[in-house]
């Protein structure tokens, strides 16, 4: 009895002896913070987007952007090198879709110091600086931009690309006899297994290929085989930008049809009965759609 009697007493003075937990301040206490990541936007978000005119959306019906982009197997967090993107209507879709995804766009624009006619030059200078200063806008991330040109350098540090794509550019190149270099260039940029797209006007296979391609229409074979001589390795094809009413033969080239509904020649003159309604009516020129990839 009297060990239980001291054990109790021991007990208790223990018990007083040890400070009574005091809770914390309420402006001391750890806050639980949650810190929330913008989510990658969609290929379809950005076809949708604000950063796009309604003009440029118009003619997603002829383009297929979403179709098009999933056929060369684009992700949104890939280094993809844009050649030649003009004024930026497949930039626009680009650069804030790969922001979003964590990927990089290379915009590899035309090439101001090849040119030597000085007023020339000075019209691309003035051009590329509008285009870098419209993509300033943290939406469209950080774009990288570079030069192609018969003289240019790389497109990119060699092999660091995971695609590579060019839209309805070709036959320019072709015009000023350097096509050959694009696919050289395009295989040097490329990560074993990267991927070539390109899309272009196209001409049937019944008509003759002009060497400078005055009219603006490729023969598809004539692609592949500049590829295949770049070392690619042919993917597929696709349809997505067909057009069966586009016969490739009219008065002015592939400019006679729609966006840019040409009605003169380079002197100004109309043929006779030149009816600007029936090319209107075909809409936008017969494409090739074709993916190629560099071997692993």
């Amino acid at each position: 009895m009297k060990t239980l009697l001291l054990v109790a007493v021991s007990a208790l003075a223990l018990a007083a002896c040890t400070p009574a937990k005091t809770p914390a301040p309420a402006s001391v206490e750890a806050a639980a913070v949650v810190v929330e990541e913008a989510p990658t936007m969609t290929l379809a978000e950005a076809v949708a987007s604000d950063a796009r005119s309604a003009e440029e959306k118009a003619r997603d019906q002829w383009r297929h952007p979403v179709e098009t982009l999933t056929f060369f197997g684009v992700e949104s967090d890939d280094k993809v090198v844009e050649v030649w993107p003009g004024g930026g209507w497949y930039t626009n879709i680009l650069a804030p879709w790969l922001a979003s995804g964590g990927g990089t766009l290379v915009a590899a624009g035309f090439d101001a110091a090849s040119i030597e006619d000085p007023e020339r030059r000075a019209r691309t200078e003035a051009r590329l600086a509008e285009f870098k200063a419209a993509y300033a806008d943290p939406k469209f991330g950080t774009i990288e931009h570079t030069a192609f040109s018969a003289a240019s350098g790389p497109l990119t540090a060699e092999g660091t690309a995971d695609v590579v794509l060019t839209f309805r550019n070709l036959h320019n190149w072709m015009s000023a006899g350097y096509t050959e270099k694009f696919f050289a260039d395009a295989y040097s940029a490329l990560k074993p297994g990267g991927v070539l797209g390109v899309v272009e006007h196209r001409l049937p296979s019944t008509q003759a290929q002009d060497p400078k391609a005055t009219s603006g229409y490729v023969h598809e074979d004539y692609v592949k085989a500049l590829a295949t001589a770049a070392g690619f390795e042919f993917v597929e094809s696709s349809e997505i930008n067909a057009n069966p009413a586009d016969t490739a033969d009219h008065p002015f080239g592939v400019w006679t049809l729609p966006p840019n509904s040409a009605t003169t020649d380079r002197e100004g003159k109309t043929p006779e009965g030149f009816d600007p309604a029936k090319y209107k009516a075909i809409g936008e020129s017969d494409r090739m759609t074709l993916k190629f990839r560099k071997p692993e």
